[in-house]
C-alpha cells in the first residue's frame, strides 16, 4: 500500500485496521507512507523504524498498542520516492487522508496524479485509490478532481484504476508532551476505543482483510456517511464555535456547558425527519456520540475541530436545511443556531490559515453582524432553495442565534 497524508489520523485508523488485519492472519501488507505538507512526522518515524505507539484512551485508562504496519515514511515533497512507489506493481492500493480544501487544482492532487501517470507509463497494472475523509462519495470526488488536474489520463483511469468511497471515523486529538513522556515515544499518537470503517467499491489488485478487525465493505455508502456528517461531524462543528465562543477549549468541556449541550440536541433533532435510518438506529447513534463527546480524557480542542468551516459546513449542515425546506419543514433552529455560532466565529476568532476560503465572508461579518449573516447564508443555502419565501428571514434568524450564543465584539 501507498499512503498520502502521514498524520495522527492515518497512524490511527488505516494503519491500525491494517496492523489488526495482519495479526489476524492476513498476508502482511506494508504502508509506504508520503506525508501531505511537513517532512517533520516523517522523519521522526523514519528515525525509529516506522514503529510507534499508539495510546487508546477511555474514561478508565489507557491501554497502547504497538503498531509496525508503516514500513517507509517519506517526504511528501520527495517526488523520485512517490514515483518509485507508484510504479511498483506490488502496491495495489494508495489511501488518502486530506480535507475537503484538497478536493480542486492543489498539490495534493496533483501529487497523486504525477504518481498515477508514472504508473501507466510504467505499464504497472491496476490500482485502487481509496479516500478517506468526510466528504460524500469521496472516490468520485478524486476522480473528479484527478480528471480536472490530468484529462490525458482519462481512458487509462477508467481501465484501471478503481476509486472507492469511504466513511471514517475515529476521533485523534494532537498528542501533547505528557502523552510523549509516558510512552517515551516521540511517536505517540493518542486515539478514543471507537473506530469505523465503511468502504463500496472495487479492489483489482488485492487488498488487506480489514474486515477481520471490524471495517465493513457494503454497496451502497450514502446513508452511513449522511449518518457520520449530519451527527458526528455537525455535532463537532457546533460544539467547537459556540464552544470557543463561551471559553471553553475541547470537546468535553463543550459537553458540560448545559446550553452547548441542548443546543446539540436541537441539532441532532434538526436531522431526525431527512436521515433515512430505523429511529432506534439513529437513537442508538447519538447516545454512543454522547459517551464519545464526553470522554474526559480524550481532548480533543475545539480549534482544530473548527478549521475550515467554509468547507466543512456546506456538507454538514447545509444539505439538512435543504431537505428540510424541501420536505416543507423549517430549516431547523438547531441548523441555524450552527450558522449563527460560526458567524461569531468569523466575527471574533477566524483567521486566514485556519479557513482561506472564509476571506471575504469574514471580512463582511467583522464590518457588520447583519451583513455577515447575509454571507453566511449566501455561502450555505443551497440554490435551488435559495428562492423559497420563507427564507427571506433566515438571515436575520442567524444574526439573532449569533448575539444568543455571545462572543461577538
Amino acid at each position: 500500500m501507498a499512503h498520502l497524508g502521514l498524520g495522527a489520523f492515518h497512524r490511527a485508523h488505516q494503519a491500525w485496521y491494517t496492523q489488526r488485519a495482519n495479526d489476524a492472519g492476513d498476508s502482511p501488507w506494508g504502508i509506504a507512507a508520503f506525508t501531505g505538507r511537513r517532512p517533520d512526522v516523517a522523519r521522526a518515524l523514519s528515525a525509529q523504524d516506522c514503529q510507534y505507539t499508539l495510546v487508546t484512551r477511555d474514561a478508565s485508562g489507557d491501554s497502547t498498542e504497538h503498531i509496525r504496519s508503516i514500513v517507509a515514511a517519506h517526504d511528501g515533497a520527495d517526488a523520485d520516492s512517490w514515483r518509485r512507489v507508484l510504479t511498483d506493481p506490488a502496491v495495489t492500493v494508495v489511501t488518502l487522508t486530506v480535507t475537503e480544501a484538497a478536493y480542486g487544482d492543489t498539490p495534493v492532487i496533483r501529487r497523486l496524479a504525477d504518481g498515477l501517470a508514472a504508473r501507466r507509463a510504467a505499464g504497472a497494472g491496476p490500482i485502487a485509490v481509496v479516500s478517506c475523509d468526510n466528504l460524500p462519495r469521496n472516490g468520485a470526488h478524486t476522480r473528479r478532481a484527478l480528471l480536472q488536474a490530468s484529462g490525458g489520463l482519462a481512458d487509462w483511469l477508467d481501465d484501471e484504476v478503481s476509486f472507492v468511497d469511504t466513511v471514517v471515523d475515529r476521533i485523534t486529538p494532537a498528542t501533547t508532551d505528557d502523552d510523549i513522556a509516558a510512552t517515551g515515544d516521540p511517536c505517540t499518537v493518542v486515539t478514543e476505543p471507537f473506530a469505523e470503517w465503511y468502504l463500496s467499491g472495487e479492489f483489482p489488485g488485492g487488498r488487506p482483510l480489514w474486515e477481520a478487525c471490524g471495517a465493513r465493505i457494503v454497496s451502497d455508502i450514502d446513508v452511513f456517511t449522511r449518518r457520520k456528517l449530519w451527527l458526528l461531524n455537525a455535532g463537532h462543528s457546533l460544539l467547537a464555535y459556540a464552544g470557543l465562543a463561551r471559553g471553553h477549549a475541547h470537546i468535553d468541556e463543550a459537553m458540560r456547558d448545559a446550553s452547548c449541550r441542548r443546543w446539540l440536541d436541537e441539532l441532532w433533532d434538526d436531522v431526525d425527519p431527512v436521515l433515512p435510518l430505523p429511529p432506534d438506529e439513529k437513537e442508538q447513534a447519538r447516545r454512543t456520540l454522547v459517551a464519545r463527546f464526553e470522554n474526559p480524557r480524550i481532548k480533543h480542542r475545539l480549534a482544530q475541530i473548527a478549521r475550515d468551516g467554509s468547507e466543512k459546513l456546506t456538507e454538514r449542515s447545509a444539505p439538512i436545511v435543504a431537505g428540510r425546506i424541501r420536505a416543507g419543514a423549517s430549516p431547523g433552529t438547531g441548523q441555524i443556531r450552527l450558522w449563527g455560532a460560526w458567524l461569531v466565529h468569523l466575527r471574533s476568532r477566524w483567521t486566514p490559515d485556519e479557513d482561506p476560503g472564509a476571506s471575504a465572508i469574514a471580512a463582511r461579518a467583522r464590518h457588520d453582524i447583519d451583513d455577515g449573516a447575509a454571507a453566511v447564508v449566501d455561502h450555505l443555502l443551497p440554490r435551488d432553495v435559495a428562492g423559497e419565501p420563507r427564507l427571506n428571514h433566515l438571515a436575520s434568524a442567524v444574526a439573532a442565534a449569533a448575539a444568543e450564543i455571545g462572543g461577538t465584539p
